[in-house]
């Protein structure tokens, strides 16, 4: 005869194992992550953000293709089963008035541009790993709604030479699939940082123009008027005060394409060689940063540069670059405010409108 405690314990098994296999199985549906540790660094969700680093691309999956230069976090957006790369995240820590680029400091390994930078699954495991090492850390961070999941790892990078060492931890919620959570801490020896810019740097590639402001939009082609040089442009910044908040009160930096899809797409035939800067996605994607009203510094502000032709390295030949589509666009965008451990951003890129991204984020809350 059969026990029936048994019986009772070994159907609970049972459940529990096929509850937890189920999960397992809607997880793995859902999320962007690296099979092992030999895989490549990618990591994401389904209909919304995906991010890697070096070498591995987000776009595009051949061996020569690096994804672009080191020293950068790649971010894209999958769409119907395609990955589309949308930019750049650098790293800009400023030690006693020094800034430094986290894609041009020169690494300690091999004196080349871009600083190394290695995943791991918590603020300890800080060996460098040329690899995955971690799949990420899927938590449920809203004890209201358990069916929450986030996924989360952390970014280390090497010691800046002004002696600035910062990590980062990034995350994406289940209920949140367009918006990249950034938070900045620091080693313990690392020289106090008065800031640390997380910057997206390559607006040029979605032909940014518009820049939402509380009571305007800048234009770049009109902030920018007569600039036509091989570098950067830059002028003012714009302070909190002039930022969009919606109802909870959360700032909120909104920069999008002044073209239509069409136009975006479109191509002109005497850059044919250069099409690796045509815009790609099916979609026209804007972007956005957002700070929880919460947590932030009164010294926050948006910052914004601009070129009128395309990055082309460092080359100083006029020669080796070609003129921006339709004039000049915004290059960096980026949120600035004074350092402090578990300063926190949230990057987006979505589909939506400047009006129902406001409006989105404040359902978010309720």
């Amino acid at each position: 005869m059969i026990n029936k405690p048994y019986v009772v314990v070994a159907v609970l098994l049972t459940i529990l194992f096929h509850t937890n296999k189920l999960q397992a199985q809607a997880t793995d549906k859902l999320w962007i992550r690296p099979a092992h540790s030999k895989s490549a660094p990618v990591w994401g969700i389904k209909n919304g953000i995906v991010f890697s680093i070096w070498p591995s691309p987000i776009e595009g999956t051949n061996e020569e293709n690096t994804g672009g230069p080191r020293g950068l976090i790649r971010l894209g957006y999958e769409n119907k089963g395609t990955v589309y790369h949308i930019n750049y995240l650098a790293v800009e820590p400023v030690v006693d008035g020094k800034m430094e680029f986290s894609e041009i400091s020169p690494s300690q390994l091999d004196n080349r541009w871009g600083k190394l930078m290695w995943a791991g699954n918590n603020e300890n495991q800080t060996d460098y790993f040329p690899g995955a090492k971690t799949r990420g850390n899927i938590s449920h961070p809203d004890s209201k709604h358990p069916e929450v999941e986030e996924l989360s790892v952390y970014i280390f990078m090497e010691r800046f030479i002004n002696g600035a060492h910062p990590y980062l931890k990034l995350s994406i919620r289940s209920d949140r699939p367009e918006e990249l959570g950034i938070e900045i801490f620091n080693h313990k020896e690392s020289a106090q940082m008065q800031r640390c810019a997380i910057t997206a740097t390559m607006g040029n590639y979605s032909r940014l123009r518009n820049l939402y402001l509380k009571d305007r939009i800048v234009n770049s082609k009109k902030l920018y008027k007569g600039f036509d040089g091989i570098d950067f442009v830059e002028k003012q910044s714009y302070p909190a005060q002039q930022m969009l908040r919606d109802n909870n009160g959360d700032l909120i930096a909104i920069a999008e394409p002044d073209e239509n899809f069409a136009s975006l797409t479109s191509w002109p035939k005497a850059y044919l060689d250069r099409s690796n800067w045509r815009y790609r996605p099916n979609v026209k994607f804007i972007q956005y940063w957002r700070k929880e009203s919460a947590k932030y510094d009164p010294s926050l502000s948006i910052r914004v540069n601009g070129r009128a032709k395309y990055w082309s390295g460092a080359s100083k030949n006029p020669n080796d670059y070609i003129n921006i589509p339709g004039g000049p666009a915004f290059e960096n965008f980026e949120l600035r405010e004074n350092y402090y451990p578990g300063e926190q951003f949230y990057f987006g890129i979505t589909t939506k409108t400047p009006q129902q991204i406001v409006r989105s984020l404040e359902d978010k809350k309720k």
